[in-house]
Order: structure tokens, then sequence, then C-alpha cells
């Protein structure tokens, strides 16, 4: 895991946690493992990579702008971030400024689908084959979208408002009760369920992205993320 202050924590069992050398104080966002690498993100354009977690490399990400999110999928690694900032590296050393098209911060993005996906504020979806070259896509709110992930054949992206958004292919996008107005942080996807966090101590599930179920978390704090494993 990754955080404030350049922290990062490792377990090999899930249980006992190891705090790991950064080199960074700035704050981490992102963090996504591919091609045998794994590769963070964070505050003022930093950029870490190492081949096991335990070492870690500080890389050139050629910005100064915050990157709040990282990705891999076609042998690509797609960092996004504020002031629309899109990094793409086919080996997580060496980096390159994409255009995106847009001003606004892009806060998540996935893979899947043989697509790229990158959502951010103001409801704006970008996607792209190649992470190289990117589409503007109508997402049809105005919302800020704070995460997407892709599964079951099936993009998802929640966000403010308890905005939730599903695509089968990154391009048309469907607008999906939640039944609340709590902005969603995180998703997820694992045993057959999507299951959707937020604001307030928001837990909501869904089977297929369509249909969602407010679960009770028992705490009313912000959950940021989730993940399943």
């Amino acid at each position: 895991g990754v955080g404030t202050s350049g922290t990062i924590v490792t377990s090999s069992d899930g249980s006992t946690l190891d705090t790991r050398t950064s080199g960074t104080t700035n704050n981490l966002e992102g963090v996504t493992y591919g091609n045998g690498l794994f590769v963070a993100v964070g505050g003022s354009g930093t950029i870490l990579t190492s081949s096991d977690g335990i070492t870690w490399t500080i890389r050139t990400s050629g910005t100064g702008t915050s990157l709040r999110a990282v990705t891999y999928g076609n042998g690509t690694f797609v960092a996004v971030g504020s002031y629309g900032i899109i990094l793409s590296s086919l080996d997580g050393i060496t980096w390159t400024s994409r255009t995106s098209g847009t001003s606004n911060e892009l806060k998540g993005v996935t893979y899947g689908n043989n697509t790229f996906v990158a959502v951010g504020i103001s409801g704006i979806i970008l996607t792209s084959s190649d992470g190289i070259t990117w589409i503007s896509r109508t997402s049809g709110t105005s919302s800020d979208l704070g995460q997407v992930t892709y599964a079951n054949s099936t993009f998802v992206s929640g966000g403010d408002s308890g905005t939730i958004l599903t695509s089968s292919d990154g391009t048309t996008w469907t607008s999906r009760t939640s039944g609340t107005g709590s902005y969603l942080r995180g998703v997820t996807y694992g045993n057959n369920t999507f299951v959707n966090v937020g604001q307030s101590g928001t837990i909501l599930t869904s089977s297929n992205g369509t249909s969602w179920t407010s679960r009770s978390s028992g705490t009313q704090s912000y959950l940021y993320g989730i993940t399943y494993g």
C-alpha cells in the first residue's frame, strides 16, 4: 500500500506489514503491478518503481504535476493526474507526456476490453487503445468521477453525488441508480461482485454493475479505497 509522505507498506501474507524506504516525502496516491514491476505515483510528478516491492527507485516523470492513479495494460503503463496530465511508459522507467485534450483533473484510470479508460472532474471520460492517443467520450454527467475499474466485461465508474456509470466498451456510458448521495471513491470486483465505497461509510454491492444494494459498514468514516484478494 502507498500513502502520505512517501509511505510504502508491503506484506507477503496480509497480516504482517513492513514499511519500506521510498526515497520521497511526497504523497503517493496510486500503485499498480505489471510486466514484473511495481509502479507508484503521487505528488509533484513522483514516480517510483520496484521489482520486489522492497527496494524502490525514483524515476524522472518530466512533470511537477500531481499524479493520481496508474494502471497497466497492453504492455503499457499509464499514469494520470491534475490538469489533465497523462503519461505513458513501456517499461515504467522512461515516461512520455501524452495529449489528453482536457485540463480537468483525472482521478482514475483502468484497462480492459483492449481499452484504457481515464475519468475525472466534471464527468470527464477519456479512452485510448494504446495509451498514446486519447478520445473524449460523453459521460452524461457533470459530477466528478473519482475512480474506474473493469471486470465481468463491464467498466464501472463512481463519483460525486452517488454517481455510478457503466459501459461495456468505454465509449457508451449508462447512468445507474446508486440510492445514495455520497461521494463514491473506491471500486473493485471480486467473488462475482462489484463493491463501491465512499463517504460516510457507504458500501454498495452489485453482481452486474447495474443494480446496486446498500450494505451496512458500521462506520461513518470516509472509505477511500477497496480491493479483493
